[in-house]
């Protein structure tokens, strides 16, 4: 999993940081990477404690069941959360947990990928073709290929790049 170092804020104007503090870190046995936020990663990264995942139940109603709800009290006491009409919302992640990787949406939907790879933020579309056409490379150059991609057509997307593995690829996942 990658992430790049740019921080954009829309106002007052387009304005972009590049930032030290990575978009892509490990909490325990779970490897997050984050988008929308620096403040949400914080949170995931620091603050949140992961439930214990029972030995009877998959990694996908783990996610859902335990996982989601974690990561909702966690953003809600660091203030991060935000609620309107009674729906709570927050910001796009992705975690690698056992071998699998999950997309968490905005709404705190839990989706797993058809594809062996994934990609969120703003140069998105740029990396998930880069991953497309570089299958059969090793992942961690896949994903500095589909960053340094990201990184040249889209002006949100800056280095220096973080990449980190769970170990071993498990099911070729990216």
């Amino acid at each position: 999993m990658g992430g790049d170092s740019a921080a954009v804020s829309a106002t007052p104007s387009s304005s972009l940081k590049v930032r030290s503090d990575p978009k892509v870190f490990r909490n325990g046995d779970f490897l997050i990477g984050y988008t929308t936020s620096f403040r949400m990663g914080q949170l995931l990264r620091f603050n949140l404690v992961p439930p214990a995942c029972p030995d009877d139940i998959e990694p996908y109603e783990y996610m859902v069941s335990l996982f989601i709800p974690a990561v909702r009290k966690c953003l809600k006491d660091g203030g991060y959360a935000r609620k309107d009409n009674e729906r709570e919302s927050a910001g796009e992640f992705m975690v690698a947990y056992k071998g699998i990787l999950f997309d968490v949406e905005s709404d705190y939907q839990v989706g797993t990928i058809h594809d062996p790879f994934c990609a969120v933020g703003s140069g998105a579309q740029v990396a998930l073709g880069a991953l497309t056409v570089t299958d059969g490379l090793p992942g961690e150059e896949r994903v500095r290929k589909a960053l340094e991609a990201a990184e040249r057509w889209c002006s949100n997307v800056r280095g220096p790049f973080t990449i980190e593995t769970m170990g071993e690829e498990q099911d070729g996942r990216s």
